[in-house]
């Protein structure tokens, strides 16, 4: 059964904090909210979903716990609605870390919200002082217990680059989030719009932002921590839109229509580099790769990128699809005199 979030955006309502990299308005691409307008956003959704999806509602875009009490019940009663219709199985939002409780906790239980999607950036402290996130890492600890223990899903959103991030603080917090029992994740790396503190900082030179490669490979190495621990990663990088590449809004930093599909492609040709060194593969050897049914366009790299840097080091290139093999799992086949695989 497809899954299928009907995405209703509330910018910014809710959080008393300003993040150094935040715009929620450009993020979300909404520049108000109208609590009156949510029936019809859904209503029109579902009318482009077919009848045997799984469908929830999704409240993302600003602290949807944080935001004014009656308004969010009022927002929880219009999706459980949907519920009591069976249009709609669940509700999902996002939050932040110092906006759960148990009061919070049993509100959203009561309306039919399953997931909630947690804003954990990092968990060090130094870097979120930096982004000034308003908390600490003992409220992601704090708050990720109780979202757990309470039978909720809990997804982690983290972001790659933040000021005083590196690559081993990145991995730190994929795996607090494996750990705290997420079921799913989702990876942006800092992406500088204009009109934030983080724009300033770019501008007098205080903060670099990351180049797509430097994206690409810091966020490889933690997905690769997700997949491993099997948990699903939802996104890599913002959602496509026309407003996020605008010379208006966008200032700096690795905003790739593709990113996800790189992303994932250098998870597949390091777990291939790894192989073949394993091998001792040489210059004057043909190789062949072998991957999961329906995985051979990630293997092979988006624009064959991964073909590419592999046909300049190995005689020959060759990659294929087998059913016996996992998702993610390569296999290499090396042919020059003798057979060497692995």
């Amino acid at each position: 059964m497809r899954h299928v979030n009907i995405p209703v955006f509330i910018p910014h309502l809710g959080c008393p904090n300003q993040c150094v990299f935040c715009n929620q308005r450009t993020i979300s691409g909404v520049g108000e909210f109208r609590a009156d307008d949510v029936i019809g956003i859904i209503d029109r959704a579902l009318l482009t979903i077919e009848e045997d999806a799984e469908v929830e509602i999704a409240f993302f875009g600003g602290s949807f716990t944080g935001i004014d009490r009656e308004l969010m019940i009022s927002l929880l009663e219009i999706g459980y609605s949907y519920i009591e219709k069976g249009r709609v199985s669940s509700l999902r939002c996002s939050t932040r870390p110092d906006y759960i409780d148990i009061e919070i906790l049993e509100i959203l239980r009561k309306y039919g919200v399953k997931t909630i999607e947690l804003g954990l950036q990092s968990t060090s402290d130094k870097v979120l002082e930096k982004s000034k996130r308003g908390h600490n890492f003992e409220a992601e600890q704090k708050s990720c217990l109780m979202i757990v223990d309470h039978g909720f899903n809990l997804v982690g959103q983290m972001m790659i680059g933040l000021p005083g991030a590196d690559p081993q603080s990145e991995i730190d917090t994929a795996e607090f989030i494996i750990s705290a029992g997420a079921s799913g994740a989702r990876i942006y790396p800092t992406v500088v719009f204009k009109d934030t503190e983080l724009a300033c900082l770019c501008r007098c030179g205080e903060y670099e932002p990351l180049s797509i490669d430097e994206a690409i490979a810091r966020s490889s190495a933690v997905l690769e921590r997700f997949i491993d621990a099997g948990v699903e990663v939802i996104r890599i990088g913002l959602q496509a839109s026309e407003n996020l590449s605008d010379e208006d809004t966008y200032l700096a930093g690795p905003n790739h229509s593709a990113l996800g599909e790189l992303v994932i492609g250098e998870v597949y040709y390091n777990k291939i580099c790894k192989k073949l060194a394993q091998v001792n593969a040489g210059a004057d050897d043909n190789i062949s790769v072998s991957v999961a049914r329906g995985s051979l366009s990630k293997a092979v790299g988006q624009s064959k990128r991964n073909k590419r840097r592999l046909s300049e080091k190995y005689k020959s290139v060759r990659f294929t699809e087998s059913d016996k093999i996992s998702s993610f799992e390569v296999l290499v086949d090396i042919k020059n005199g003798e057979n060497k695989c692995t």
